[in-house]
This record gives structure tokens, sequence and C-alpha cells, in this order.
């Protein structure tokens, strides 16, 4: 348990390291070494706090002080950890960056994040050095065994007063740019502890619980819950690179798991193979994650014999605002959240803001500190913290209904975001780089419903000319896409139409847009491109 003394992630994870140093701590899989090339195996508390030291005098030395931010591209190597240790024992808050983004993307992020040092993979290292060049940014870009070099710039921006910043990590928005949310040290605190306190199904013990993920180290759920979880309890963690479904079983067993973290893509996935006498044959208590395909969530608890705790969280609410259905009775296979609990206040409003039984949900805490837990803010853009922590409530921009008896189910998302596999993708930035294309006159994203990955991303397109070949027009612009952005963000489906469903003045018909967009699935125009949206190698 994470004391009320601790300060920083830093003096949580020197605590647990001095109570268990004989403990494993990061593991590391034969598979996901052979796909990194780094070494398989576990290393201990007390290994990994060697590490950090050394680590930490080499950032000290250099020159790098508190209030700097450091860009982290390191995929899901347990290096990523030990930097961000080390760089929080100073004082340095991380950016984490994801390794599907590409040139515009990260031009943006470091022109808005102002990081004084980066260190990535070494071969992105020159793309993050051409995106520092674009963004006016005088930032050396090492690789993690490469000398460091002394920070050419002081930009301390991350400095502010009480509770220091930790991290920050970019979220999509209806604006089109991602927006940086500032995460302190009380944020990763708070969820340690949320976790390692909730009990109910999804209790954590300290006899040596052992967790894995396959979710991005870059996103908030590796990084506040999985990794703060485990050092919590001293427990061991296994980040695998990626999800591979063939092997998930295998991966499981071999790491001991007890414990594991899920996306709603990845139960339906392993329900489409054949059953297997060994389904059972695992340490697993609980799942913990979000979005199981309703109709699927009995009958795999019931084939792989543990519970899918299905729950509620934001990057910007932590563990300020989490709510989760690990306890009985329980309502299997409904969209069921569960039931508020602990400090936690919520309302649900309509579109006129009274209460209501259905209509958007809005979070804080009870008492003193409504924001306790909470991001501290989104970075230069006071305007959009304002506006979701209006009238004292953070509104969550997500519909939800309850039952009488207190249950929360989700409904539908308010905001004009894509979430597909886990990965939220604004619908404004996917059109403003569609409408770079030199044959594109307009474009109009939307969501649409895809049985693996939750949602697809559709695309209606009207044509500066008509094309003599629809499917290779439509091929030809999702590749250009690709090149600009992360391919999650691709469209999936390309629709070419004769024009968009706008408003007398002009202004796009956001739910006429998505009801077309189902409509044309399964018409001629449509073309599929679903197979050209494959993750670059890194």
């Amino acid at each position: 348990m994470i004391g009320d003394q601790v300060r920083t992630v830093f003096e949580a994870f020197g605590a647990a390291a001095g109570r268990w140093p004989e403990r494993p701590f990061l593991n590391v899989l034969d598979e996901t070494a052979q796909v990194y090339g780094i070494n398989a195996g576990a290393i201990t508390y007390g290994q990994a706090a060697a590490e950090v030291t050394r680590l930490t005098q080499d950032l000290q030395t250099a020159g790098y002080v508190q209030g700097q931010r450091v860009m982290l591209l390191m995929e899901n190597r347990p290096a990523f950890f030990l930097w961000w240790l080390a760089l929080n024992s100073l004082g340095v808050s991380v950016v984490p960056v994801n390794p599907d983004l590409r040139l515009a993307e990260l031009t943006y992020m470091i022109g808005h994040a102002e990081p004084v040092l980066a260190v990535a993979l070494e071969n992105r290292c020159e793309e993050l050095r051409e995106a520092a060049r674009s963004a006016g940014i005088n930032m050396p870009v090492i690789a993690p065994a490469q000398s460091l070099p002394a920070p050419r710039e002081n930009a301390a921006v991350a400095i502010r007063d009480g509770d220091p910043e930790a991290a920050m990590l970019y979220t999509s928005g209806t604006t089109g740019q991602p927006k940086g949310c500032i995460l302190t040290n009380t944020y990763f605190l708070e969820a340690g502890r949320w976790y390692a306190t909730t009990g109910g199904l999804c209790a954590l013990k300290e006899d040596g619980e052992r967790m894995i993920t396959p979710l991005p180290i870059f996103h908030m759920n590796a990084m506040a819950y999985s990794f703060m979880a485990m050092i919590a309890v001293g427990g061991c963690l296994t980040a695998l690179d990626r999800f591979h479904p063939r092997t998930w079983w295998d991966s499981v067993r071999t790491s001991g798991a007890t414990c594991l973290h899920y996306l709603g893509v990845m139960p339906s996935m392993l329900m489409g193979a054949d059953p297997d006498p060994s389904d059972k044959d695992h340490s697993v208590r609980f799942g913990f994650g979000a979005g199981v395909d309703q109709k699927l969530h009995g009958d795999f608890e019931a084939r792989f014999g543990f519970p899918l705790i299905e729950a509620w969280a934001m990057t910007e609410t932590g563990a300020g605002a989490v709510i989760c259905a690990n306890r009985t009775p329980r309502r299997v296979g409904e969209s069921c959240l569960g039931k508020p609990e602990g400090d936690l206040d919520v309302r649900i409003i309509d579109d006129a803001g009274q209460d209501a039984a259905q209509g958007e949900l809005l979070v804080r805490r009870k008492g003193d500190d409504p924001r306790k837990g909470f991001f501290a803010g989104y970075f230069k853009n006071a305007e959009a913290t304002a506006e979701v922590w209006q009238d004292g409530w953070f509104h969550t921009g997500d519909i939800v209904r309850q039952d009488s008896d207190g249950a929360m189910f989700f409904v539908d998302r308010k905001k004009n975001v894509i979430r597909r596999s886990g990965e939220n993708i604004a619908a404004v930035e996917v059109e403003s780089t569609l409408m770079r294309h030199p044959d594109i006159a307009s474009v109009a994203v939307t969501a649409v419903p895809d049985a693996v990955r939750g949602d697809e991303v559709f695309a209606c397109v009207v044509l500066t000319a008509v094309p003599a070949d629809r499917a290779a027009k439509a091929q030809e612009i999702v590749t250009w896409c690709l090149g600009q952005l992360a391919y999650y963000k691709a469209p999936g489906f390309v629709a070419f139409v004769d024009a968009l469903p706008l408003t007398a003045t002009q202004k796009l018909q956001r739910a006429v847009l998505k009801s077309k967009a189902v409509d044309l699935l399964d018409d001629p125009k449509t073309t599929d491109t679903r197979a050209l949206k494959k993750r670059a190698k890194t």
C-alpha cells in the first residue's frame, strides 16, 4: 500500500523496492523479447532501483532539472518505466509518445509540450529530430544507450505550484488537435491507492501479484493503473508488445498472471478460437477493462473461469472518478459499470442541464477537494479546462443511464470521438488531414460499428472530379493518409458522395452523417479499406 507520506511516483517505487528488493518487478516474455530485440526474463525491485539510481545520476550530471519535460518513445519496453522513475526523482515530467504517430503529429506534440530532450528508439531518432526542427524546438534526441547530452534549452514549462507534474499525456478531443493532460504525482499515487484498496472481485494482495497487460504504456491505463498498482502491492508487471490472440493464453500461463487488463476487442477475438481443454489452465482471478461485447460476456467467464470487471474512467478523471462492477451480485452482459462508490460524487443531466435517469455523466470527488485524483488541466488551454469543469463538476461527455438501485450503464459518447480498439480518434483531425489531398473537395468523417474494434473510421468524400475507378481512388487516398496519420486514424471505409449533409448555414449535420454512413456500408459507392490499416514496423 502506498503510504500517505509518499509524495512522488519515485518515492512510491523506492518504498516498494526497500520492502521487497528480491521480488520480480518488470517481466519480459520470450515473444516480446524477440519482437523488441531485448533480454527476456524479470528484473527485481532491487535491480531496478540500482538502474534508476544510475540513470538519475547521469541525468543530474547532464544538467536536467525540475520542471523540464522529456519525451519517451520506447513502445512497451521496461526501459520506459526506469527512465520515468529516474526523471521523476528529479522532478522532470515525461511525455510518452505513441509510436504510431508520424511527422505532422510529432511536430505538433513537440511544439506544444516544449520538451528539452527525447529518448527514443534508434530508428525513430531522426524523425523526431526533423519534427523538432519543424516545431522550432532546440531539443537533442538520443537512443537509450547513448550518452546524455546537456539540455540546449532550460524550458521549465512543467513547473507548477503545489503537486508537481509527473507526466503529460495527449488525448483526442473534438477540436482536431490532441490536448495535453497535465498529470501530477498525486494523480498516479491515487491510482495505485485506489487499485490496492478497492477490493471486491478485483482485490489485490501483497503476497506476489502478477499482472499482464497488452495495453500501450503511453496510455494512462498502463502507467497509472497497471504500473502503480503493482508498485502499491509489490507485484510484478508483464507488459506485452501488443495483444497476440494466438499466443495470449500461453503468455498468461508463462507469466504466472493472477490478473490481467483487457479491451473489449480482446474477449471477442479469444472467443473466436475453438474451445480447448486448457481454457481454464491459468492462475487469473480477474480481468479488468472495458467494452466487452454484451453477448459474449457471460460465455467468456463460463469458458475461461474468471470475471471480466467492466469499469469506467478517463485520462482526465484518473482515480478521482472510477466506476467499476467489482461487487456481487453482478449484471453480466448488460454493459453495467457497477455503482459509484466511496468518495465519488455523480450527477446525470439531460440536454437542459436538469437531473435525469439518462444523460451526460458528471463526476467529482466529495469533500473539500473535488478535483483530487483528476488531471490538473489541459496545458496551454485554460478555456477547455474551465469548460469541462463547469459549475464545479467534470463533464465527461459520456451518456449513461442509472437504474433505481444505483447501477450505471454506458449508453453512448456525446462527443464526436471515434473509439477504435481503445484509441480515441478526433473526426476533425482526420477531416483536416484528408482536406489536404488535392483530389478532395470536401470530406466528413464519422464512426460506424465494427464487430471487432468497436468503431471504425468512415469517410464521406466529395471529389473534385469523378474517378475512373472508385475502389482504386479510395485505396490511393487511404494510402496517402497513412503517410500523414497513425494507421488507426485513417479511414477504414471510403464512400464517394455528391454532397455532404449540411445545414442552411453550411454546418455539418453530424447526426445525419452518422446515419448516412451506416446506410452506405453495403452501398457500391463505398470501398472497404480496412485491409490497408496495418501498424507500421518500428
